[in-house]
């Protein structure tokens, strides 16, 4: 086959020789990154763990129990100490574990996998998730990406499914991946509390309590308090997951929406480009879709 196709022959012999680069690029740095991420887990503020994981092995006499907390087991990606703080202190510690970032992650596209080890953050998390030698040992059965609803952490978000994407596909394709939705706001008045995921939700919390309620705008996740957080992560727990079809081709999606800004994705932002409408403020916001 090879023989006949000369150029799926040469892309076989190119990736191999990349591959071969990589293994040596990593030879130099894994032993290192992994001493350093060990020492850092001695006492990793980053990672606030759970009791059940998903690769444990069940032991004792009710195993279909623990088997469904396993399943249960659900790590939380957050952005800062604020958010974290709240979603540690909601969390049920049982199944729930937190790993919290420190400012935005680095834009990994096109890098190769050395940077996870180059990359504090990046190594760390893929130390707390188990997954440096593969997927079996991956501790926790649901990665839920938790950031404000703001563009900042949309961007977050897209730099962290761009780690994923790049380097732990499987991960994606086998549906491990989430986003966290959180409320935009609350609508309340002495009587009772609504929250609202969208303006049209809000709205329609106001025309039912009526008598100008309270309004508030969460504008990040660490404005929600801890006893308010708990009812959002729990069993009503609001979660998109992140998917990629069996056709979609993994690398050109990653460069046209991470590499570099060309005149297509410009077009695509201009072209997607909403203007929503706070009708309680009646002032016009821009948000790219």
């Amino acid at each position: 086959y090879l023989h006949r196709n000369p150029q799926v022959a040469e892309q076989v012999k190119k990736r191999i020789e990349q591959s071969e680069r990589e293994r040596k690029d990593l030879a130099g740095i894994k032993k290192l990154a992994n001493e350093r991420a060990k020492k850092a887990n001695l006492h990793n503020r980053k990672l606030r763990d759970c009791r059940y994981h998903y690769n444990d092995e069940p032991t004792g006499k009710d195993k279909d129990s623990i088997i469904e907390k396993q399943k249960e087991s659900t790590i939380f990606i957050t952005e800062g100490d604020s958010a974290s703080g709240s979603i540690t202190k909601a969390r049920d510690v049982e199944t729930q574990a937190v790993f919290s970032l420190r400012g935005k992650p680095l834009n990994c596209f096109g890098l190769t996998k050395k940077v996870v080890y180059e990359n504090e953050e990046f190594n760390l998390l893929q130390h707390a998730l188990n997954i440096e030698e593969g997927y079996e040992g991956l501790r926790y059965n649901n990665i839920v990406i938790a950031t404000d609803a703001d563009v900042d952490g949309m961007h977050i978000r897209l730099l962290l499914m761009t780690f994923y994407l790049q380097f732990f596909p499987d991960l994606v394709k086998n549906g491990h991946v989430y986003i966290l939705e959180t409320p935009l706001f609350r609508v309340r008045n002495k009587q009772e509390t609504i929250y609202c995921y969208d303006e049209s939700e809000k709205q329609a919390a106001i025309r039912k309590l009526g008598n100008k309620p309270e309004i508030t705008r969460f504008k990040g996740l660490g404005e929600i308090s801890p006893n308010e957080f708990a009812r959002f992560i729990g069993p009503d727990m609001r979660l998109q997951p992140v998917m990629i079809m069996p056709e979609t081709h993994i690398q050109q999606i990653l460069e046209y929406y991470m590499g570099k800004n060309t005149m297509e994705r410009q077009e695509f932002i201009i072209n997607n480009l909403k203007v929503e409408l706070d009708l309680a403020e009646e002032k016009p916001v821009a948000a790219a879709s």
